[in-house]
């Protein structure tokens, strides 16, 4: 095992795969964005379905943010408990 300096300036040695060269302890996985996002979902429509109820929106714009804010609630919740396995 190589250790890597994380206070390195220079670019990675010649014999690096070029996959190698971008994982590390400050990568960013998929399952962080994907859970970023998804929080993103939830603020956003929980926002929209606050905002329809003050501004007398019609019934399916209050439904439609709900159910988006329920599946994307569901799914962080989801993504939890499988995590903790």
């Amino acid at each position: 095992m190589t250790h890597q300096d994380p206070y390195r300036l220079t670019a990675p040695p010649a014999g690096t795969p070029a996959s190698a060269a971008h994982e590390g302890p400050d990568a960013v996985s998929r399952g962080d964005v994907l859970r970023t996002l998804l929080w993103a979902l939830v603020v956003v429509s929980a926002v929209a379905n606050m905002t329809a109820s003050f501004g007398g929106a019609p019934t399916w714009v209050h439904l439609a943010s709900g159910a988006v804010t329920v599946l994307a609630a569901g799914t962080l919740a989801v993504r939890a408990l499988r995590g903790r396995r």
